[in-house]
């Protein structure tokens, strides 16, 4: 499998422990998001060298699912969070390799 980078259009720039970071949040969801069956999901790698990305799951329905559940947006500080467990974790952004996940989907409730 291999990992394609972040396109830079629609992308936010963050810095995490003095570290640029890209992340994006598809703006519309998959199927199996806009039905809350699966929980929001964003991505980020490193800012300037794309390599072994991060795919962090919430424990959120997308915000524009189809349903009109409750959501809350992804703000810039749990981004932050994520990226600093992720790399407690073992997650080098700088090497390559399959996507590292970092599950955060404790306490979603899927719809039926």
């Amino acid at each position: 499998m291999v990992a394609v980078a972040l396109a830079r259009k629609h992308s936010r720039r963050i810095v995490v422990d003095g570290r640029a970071y890209r992340w994006r949040l598809r703006s519309r969801p998959t199927y199996s998001r806009g039905l809350c069956w699966t929980p929001c999901a964003f991505a980020v790698e490193d800012h300037d060298r794309p390599g072994r990305m991060l795919i962090v799951t919430t424990d959120q329905p997308h915000l524009s699912n189809w349903l009109n559940r409750p959501a809350e947006p992804v703000l810039p500080g749990q981004v932050a969070r994520a990226v600093r467990l992720a790399v407690q974790a073992g997650w080098d952004p700088s090497s390559s390799g399959v996507p590292f996940h970092l599950d955060q989907s404790d306490g979603f409730a899927a719809s039926a």
